[in-house]
């Protein structure tokens, strides 16, 4: 009588095999979701550049007499009064912040020399007559870059470059969202 071997397991070409799959799938997949993290970076780029204007009508409402905020240290501040600060402290605890790969800038350009001190402890004059931002894409964040101004329109380029902002116009070679 002659013994049966029972053999088990997997050979080496089948284990070869699985894994070019899983490799030519890998290949396949990671573009899309490296494409996809730029899009939540973009739209996260926008929703700042978003809130910056919110923030600043509510300073100018609330705060600033009519006039804006100089910056997003400022508009991170609360009312010596009491109260909230007018931007949540992912923008407004620095100048430039880094935020889901994007930097995000915001000046008031022109001073208000005749405005009354704000709220929130801004000297007589220190508030600004406009404001414009941007949100400039670093390494890997994305792939267009943002900006937006006094008139509340977000603004497009779709080169990535830094867009020039003034306080009102709309900018040169960018389009507004839509």
């Amino acid at each position: 009588m002659k013994k049966m071997h029972k053999n088990e397991g997997f050979t080496l070409i089948e284990l070869l095999i699985v894994v070019a799959i899983i490799g030519i799938i890998a290949a396949i997949a990671v573009p899309g979701l490296l494409r996809a993290r730029q899009s939540g970076n973009e739209a996260s780029a926008i929703g700042s550049l978003r809130a910056i204007n919110s923030a600043q009508s509510t300073f100018a409402a609330s705060c600033g007499s009519g006039f804006y905020s100089p910056g997003l240290v400022n508009l991170g501040t609360a009312p010596t009064g009491g109260g909230t600060p007018f931007i949540s402290p992912d923008l407004g605890s620095a100048a430039a912040p880094v935020k889901s790969g994007y930097t995000v800038t915001m000046v008031g350009a022109t001073l208000a020399a005749t405005a009354p001190a704000s709220c929130n402890g801004l000297a007589a004059g220190q508030v600004a007559q406009g404001y414009n931002a941007t949100a400039t894409p670093n390494a890997g964040g994305g792939v267009r870059s943002f900006g937006t101004n006094t008139s509340g329109t977000i603004y497009q380029d779709n080169t990535g470059a830094t867009i020039v902002m003034t306080d009102t116009p709309a900018p040169a070679g960018a389009t507004a969202l839509q």
